[in-house]
């Protein structure tokens, strides 16, 4: 997942690291029995003469669709918007489309962004946990916010912050008590949170992984173990486009890496955008498009297989666009009850 596809300077070898991960994955299977057979024959390359040809346009596009956005932002290196409505019935995991109800912006007052929202409803309340990124530091927190009365969510507050970058707040429960377990890859590790009193004041608990650029981890419990599914990145390269699985006999460990890692090299169905969604019996992951841009989609993909000899997806449905978020795409995806979240690209 190439995160300037402007400069290909710096693609290069982000590229190159991409295709080691590929080999090392398909070394993997191989010895494993389970490299599977391309159906169909690839597309055949373009000549240099069309590439030419197709990539001065598109530069030429890029460059015009940066100063625009940069006036645009003014100050604002990026930015990034939260929005949630209030639903009954089916959501956009099940449609696929962002139709329907309106979402609501989570305003911000332009010194920060909100992204990566999750919710917990505990107690017949509602809890809106997201990544609060303010430009002054340049550094990610986690911050929370209560659904009030009318309908509507207040100014978030902080209540998890470290000396390093936060982000994915991925907050779950289970035998009576609250965790949370967030991106914390700018510090190479995965760490299991507590709320020692919910939603305010959390404590280290356990630290899950260490000496990894861990992304995303997203949690699953499933027949008796424990699962992270996220992507991560071996040496150089994305940190979007290379999923790695991990799994535990128990919430706490110990973690193991699964003997397939990486599972999957795909710069559009790789990295988690939310929590697993039960349809049924099926177990769907959303998952980000980074085919376009970093940000600029989100598909479901069907878990087919997942055990310590193999884990297996269905191709990923894209979200299709639609009125009720006027976005060009979507980064995350999670619901709790009636309240439906979304975030995407400013």
């Amino acid at each position: 997942m190439l995160g300037d596809r402007l400069w290909l300077s710096r693609s290069c070898n982000d590229l190159l690291a991409g295709a080691i991960s590929l080999v090392a994955q398909s070394v993997a299977r191989f010895a494993a029995g389970e490299l599977a057979p391309i159906a169909d024959s690839p597309a055949p390359m373009l000549r240099n003469a069309g590439f030419v040809r197709h990539y001065l346009p598109f530069f030429c596009r890029g460059l015009l669709d940066r100063a625009v956005q940069k006036l645009r932002l003014g100050r604002r290196p990026f930015y990034w918007q939260v929005a949630y409505r209030l639903i009954d019935g089916p959501g956009v995991a099940e449609t696929g489309q962002l139709d329907g109800k309106p979402f609501t912006v989570l305003a911000d007052d332009g010194q920060r962004f909100y992204a990566d929202p999750f919710v917990l409803e505990r107690d017949g309340r509602h809890y809106l946990f997201v990544e609060e990124f303010p430009y002054a530091t340049g550094r990610g927190v986690i911050s929370v916010a209560e659904l009030g009365a009318d309908g509507n969510f207040g100014v978030p507050r902080v209540v998890l912050e470290e000396k390093h970058h936060l982000s994915y707040p991925q907050v779950f429960a289970r035998a009576g008590e609250i965790f949370m377990i967030p991106e914390s890859a700018a510090a190479r590790e995965v760490v299991l949170y507590r709320a020692a009193q919910f939603p305010d004041r959390w404590v280290r608990d356990t630290v899950l992984l260490t000496d990894k650029d861990f992304n995303d981890a997203t949690l699953l419990e499933s027949d008796g173990r424990f699962w992270l599914l996220g992507t991560e990145r071996f040496g150089y390269g994305s940190a979007s486009d290379t999923m790695a699985v991990y799994s535990a006999p128990s919430l706490r460990g110990p973690w193991v890496a699964h003997a397939l890692n990486p599972i999957a090299v795909d710069h559009s169905a790789a990295r988690p955008g939310g929590a697993f969604i039960r349809h049924g019996d099926a177990l769907v992951l959303p998952v980000q498009n980074g085919s376009r841009a970093y940000g600029g989609g989100l598909g479901l993909m069907r878990l087919d297989r997942l055990d310590e000899l193999d884990v297996r997806f269905a191709p990923p449905r894209p979200i299709g666009p639609g009125p009720a978020w006027a976005r060009a795409g979507i980064h995350t995806l999670n619901r709790a009850g009636n309240l439906e979240v979304v975030d995407s690209a400013g």
